[in-house]
């Protein structure tokens, strides 16, 4: 099973998630978009693990976000990974108080304790878009030009999830497997 930590975007951060979704689907460029309802922002990719691991996972997940509080989040500018130039996913900045960057680390330690390596880059609080698809490139000056941005109405996350990650013909599907609310 593939399973990654997440904070979902609540019902606000979605609705303004999928209206840039569909101004960048209209660009025609070469990427797989993603569903608009699985808009979230990942904290930790443990990638395949044994259907066994899942509980000590769980266990670290919740162990991460013990005493984390809902956050005031706001989503702002495309981006691009690695870069701008040579873009493979394009992705939605996001606004955020340094409480996320403390849960991420704390999701980063308790991984590390039951075997996780840190994944040892500077975290960049995102919404993955889309990729670019294989053996493809977006047009040249393509992001650069881009004019597509969020409104930037600010939201509140209040929850983390440990998904489950099932890829289909159709994209990803994403199955909650631990869902924890903030500040409770």
């Amino acid at each position: 099973m593939r399973l990654f930590a997440a904070v979902p975007l609540p019902e606000t951060g979605r609705s303004e998630c999928a209206k840039v979704l569909a101004e960048a689907r209209a660009s025609g460029w070469p990427v797989r978009w993603v569903k608009d309802d699985l808009a979230h922002i990942t904290l930790k990719f443990f990638g395949e693990v044994a259907p066994e691991r899942l509980d000590v996972i769980a266990e670290a997940v919740q162990g991460a976000a013990s005493g984390a509080e809902p956050m005031s989040l706001r989503l702002q500018s495309l981006g691009a990974f690695p870069t701008f130039r040579r873009p493979r996913v394009v992705w939605l900045g996001v606004e955020a108080p340094p409480t996320l960057e403390l849960l991420k680390d704390r999701v980063e330690r308790f991984a590390e304790g039951i075997g996780f390596p840190p994944e040892g880059v500077p975290f960049r609080p995102h919404v993955t878009l889309g990729r670019v698809r294989e053996g493809q490139r977006l047009p040249h000056g393509a992001l650069e030009s881009c004019a597509i941005e969020a409104e930037g109405v600010p939201f509140v996350a209040d929850t983390v999830v440990l998904f489950e990650s099932s890829l289909t013909s159709t994209g990803p599907e994403y199955t909650p497997r631990l869902s924890l609310t903030l500040g409770r």
